[in-house]
């Protein structure tokens, strides 16, 4: 008997087709890597978001028993923290509200690896503080940033602690430490947004002043 030839023949995988699979594959896995470090860094961003409403709502609590102040525009002889904030001691501006927070795990972000948190306000210092403070935040202006991540750059450069004076037109940013180029901000009515970079530039040119003062712990 004769054998039988098929006129179909099978064909092998050319090299470019061999490397377009290989590159498929590749931005399959790179996807696949994102979608577990995005989930992975969720629950940290939504405890940085819960972090900040809880203390902006202290922060309101607060001012309803002082004339609609927060403690930054309060002097420390009426029981407030401007004198102190204006030197750059921010944890004295929670310490007068303690009654308010109850505990201090507020103001500590679980990625900011520079830090330890306090376990009570007689403890907290600004080395135990993940967040900045801006002194001439009002209730009034609910445009205005009350506090927010303090992992900021000027310029490419991260802050150091004290006093930040921000133009509307400074070169500010996020340092990619926490959120991975992003941050959250606390605004004035106690408000709290998500923000990129750009957005953190556009938020602070709406603040209707021409130099937004930080404080850095």
């Amino acid at each position: 008997m004769k054998p039988r030839f098929s006129n179909q023949r099978n064909h092998a995988l050319t090299r470019f087709e061999v490397v377009v699979v290989i590159a498929i594959l590749a931005l399959l896995f790179a996807c696949f890597l994102l979608n577990v470090v995005a989930y992975h860094n969720r629950p940290l961003r939504v405890e940085c978001v819960n972090c900040l409403k809880q203390t902006g709502l202290s922060f309101r609590l607060w001012q309803g028993d002082h004339a609609g102040k927060y403690p930054m525009q309060v002097s420390a002889t009426n029981g407030g923290a401007m004198e102190l904030v204006a030197n750059g001691n921010i944890a004295a501006c929670f310490q007068v509200m303690s009654n308010e927070m109850n505990t201090p795990r507020h103001l500590y972000f679980p990625a900011d690896t520079r830090r330890v948190w306090a376990t009570n306000f007689s403890t907290l210092s600004n080395s135990k503080i993940s967040y900045f403070v801006n002194p001439d935040a009002v209730e009034a202006y609910p445009q205005m940033v009350l506090d927010g991540d303090d992992n900021l750059t000027v310029g490419g450069v991260q802050v150091r602690s004290g006093i930040l004076n921000l133009w509307t037109n400074a070169a500010v940013g996020w340092t990619k430490e926490r959120h991975h180029g992003g941050g959250n901000i606390g605004m004035a009515d106690g408000s709290v947004q998500q923000l990129t970079t750009n957005g953190l530039q556009q938020t602070l040119q709406r603040t209707g002043v021409a130099t937004n003062r930080l404080a850095i712990p």
